[in-house]
């Protein structure tokens, strides 16, 4: 199902923002929500706290320690996973989002938490701008794997058997980026097109591998801000 509409003026600039704003509409008092990670979540974690300021009452589970920073300065109440068991609504960013709504994460470097925290929710809302849309999932190139540092040697090899060259991911300053788990990232190259689910199972069965992110048939809703216009596809 496809439904669009117009965001009005006066919220916050940028498409990731007016998915924002309209995502809010999903949120009722005693929500339990999963908080994502990157720019449209943290759009979403700065409009839910201007609703909480205001008297709104939810409880929020960060998915990393950047999110969590930015709720806590908002007055947004968090607690743990495990202090809640179920989530009723995970709000989330995505880096790829094809036609049948399954998804590439991790470029910020939080799939595994993201994903931890998405299949404890009845519902997994995904707010992107048009730019993240792809006919193919891949396209753009990139699987980011999380490893444990430990086993990268084992890991790259037998990600090389499927196919798959890959690079440890560093930041400008060429130091290994690290998880909120401790752990390192790998960015595989990926060439479209390609069976998604068989590729993860296959890499999921590397030891030392703790997730990728493929997020398949995990995602209930997607909200495309572009400008103004709002699209939902459910």
């Amino acid at each position: 199902m496809v439904a669009s509409k117009d965001i009005s003026a006066g919220g916050p600039d940028g498409d990731g923002d007016a998915a924002a704003l309209s995502a809010l509409e999903w949120v009722r008092d005693g929500m339990k929500l999963g908080l994502g990670t990157g720019r449209a979540a943290a759009a979403f974690v700065r409009a839910l706290g201007a609703r909480v300021a205001d008297g709104l009452s939810i409880t929020g589970v960060p998915t990393s320690d950047a999110t969590a920073e930015l709720a806590k300065s908002l007055g947004i109440p968090l607690t743990k996973l495990e202090d809640l068991g179920h989530l009723d609504i995970t709000f989330d960013g995505a880096d790829e989002v094809d036609p049948q709504r399954n998804v590439i994460k991790g470029y910020g470097a939080a799939m595994v938490r993201e994903k931890i925290v998405a299949a404890s929710s009845s519902e997994l809302v995904i707010l992107i701008g048009p730019e993240k849309l792809v006919t193919d999932l891949g396209e753009r190139g990139r699987l980011p794997i999380e490893i444990l540092p430990f086993g990268e040697a084992l890991v790259r090899s037998e990600l090389e058997k499927l196919g798959l060259g890959a690079a440890r991911r560093v930041d400008d300053h060429s130091k290994t980026i690290v998880t909120d788990n401790g752990n390192w990232i790998l960015d595989a190259k990926l060439e479209t097109p390609l069976d998604a689910n068989a590729l993860e199972s296959a890499i999921l069965t590397i030891p030392g591998v703790l997730g990728t992110g493929f997020f398949l048939g995990m995602a209930d809703a997607i909200i495309i801000g572009d400008g103004d216009q709002v699209e939902v596809r459910r």
